[in-house]
């Protein structure tokens, strides 16, 4: 029989995050967000292993995060969180562990006294929660979601985290019992079979990474110390050419011609890769994916620019804001320019608001307002660690 076994969800699609990628697999300083969560476990005394539930379709997204480390295989989680965390359950039972934790692999910072407290206090009951006690005053609003329906009393409400800590047969027991339910939380499905839950101290710094905005939280909690700022320049250049579209900032843009190139053309995304590396002094596009190199022949852009974000997350940098500017006369770009903006947050992680995508024409005058091709002008600006100076 084994001690305690660490679970950790890794479930979410990322769709609320605003990212194609699921946000506990994204890059969180020198490694991804569920690595953090993990590591934090893998080292405290008292869990004996962990496994990790996924989405089958994230395997090659899993692999990346955790080829160098030593843990239980993982396990395919279900259609909801509450069925993934039964088939988490249900896959110990060969190994009858006499407690599990519970963690969402989007908190990144469950530190050691937290997994500490929650385990201490499971000794005298049978589940146990971190939770923080609430401060604001509390609105119920009414059904038209626009008047508040009564005040409710803050000093019973308490902030759920995660691990949440239970006896493994108990919890296993209940999450069959609730199988049919929608429940939000393990705690919630404990409290359904009448299981009572204790509450300890939780920690304001084991933020759960829902948004943007909590992700640039994050990286602000790394303490990456003193920081400087550095800025970079990219230029590019593309003629017209046979086609019926334009990609622009990683979007399709309707247009009578194409343009050429050795990759898919992508100038502004190529001028704002090339900003990005002169901002680290990591040269240029060309010397990182030459265009001698067939392998690169009709390549996304986007592969470029994901390369950029990364040299700067090797460094423990931040991209602050990026800039583009597209001249051209045709295609008009204010149709596209959300999405663009949208498409570029993505690539490089970083909230949209933190991204500009302008066009100006040059008055018919030169190659541009002949409309023989366009260009495009970027500025990126990086917070590095003052030691990567």
């Amino acid at each position: 029989m084994t001690g305690c076994i660490a679970l950790i969800l890794s479930g979410g699609s990322g769709n609320r995050f605003g990212t194609q990628m699921p946000k506990q697999y994204l890059q969180l300083g020198d490694r991804a967000v569920i690595r953090h969560a993990v590591d934090a476990f893998l080292h405290h005394p008292d869990i004996d292993a962990v496994r990790i539930v996924r989405r089958p379709q994230d395997t090659p997204l899993y692999d990346a995060a955790f080829r160098d480390v030593a843990m239980m295989e993982p396990v395919d989680g279900g259609a909801t969180r509450q069925e993934s965390v039964l088939r988490g359950l249900e896959s110990l039972e060969d190994i009858a562990p006499t407690s599990v934790l519970i963690h969402d692999g989007a908190r990144p910072f469950p530190d050691a006294a937290l997994i500490s407290r929650t385990l201490e206090a499971l000794n005298s009951y049978e589940a146990v929660i971190p939770a923080l006690p609430v401060f604001d005053t509390i609105k119920q609003i009414a059904p038209d979601a626009k008047t508040i329906e009564k005040t409710l009393d803050r000093h019973k409400l308490w902030r759920a985290q995660t691990p949440q800590a239970f006896n493994y047969k108990a919890i296993l027991a209940a999450h069959r019992d609730s199988a049919s339910k929608e429940l939000t939380d393990d705690a919630m499905v404990a409290e359904h079979a009448g299981i009572a839950v204790a509450i300890v101290d939780g920690n304001e710094g084991n933020i759960k990474i829902t948004t943007q905005d909590d992700m640039q939280q994050a990286k602000k909690m790394l303490d990456l110390g003193n920081v400087v700022t550095r800025i970079g320049t990219g230029f590019d250049v593309h003629q017209f050419g046979a086609g019926d579209h334009a990609m622009l900032c990683g979007v399709k843009v309707p247009h009578e011609h194409g343009l050429e190139g050795h990759s898919d053309a992508d100038a502004p995304m190529h001028a704002l890769t090339d900003a990005i590396l002169g901002a680290i002094a990591a040269g240029d596009i060309g010397s990182h994916f030459p265009p001698s190199d067939q392998q690169w022949r009709g390549a996304a852009s986007s592969k470029f620019l994901r390369h950029a974000a990364a040299l700067v997350a090797e460094l423990n940098g931040k991209i602050q804001n990026v800039d583009v500017t597209i001249i051209c006369e045709r295609p008009k770009v204010g149709p596209y320019r959300d999405a663009m903006r949208q498409k570029l947050a993505e690539i490089l992680e970083i909230p949209i608001s933190a991204v500009s995508v302008k066009a100006t024409t040059t008055e018919k005058l030169g190659f541009t307002g002949r409309s023989e091709g366009l260009a495009a002008q970027a500025i990126a600006s990086i917070a590095l660690p003052a030691a990567a100076e």
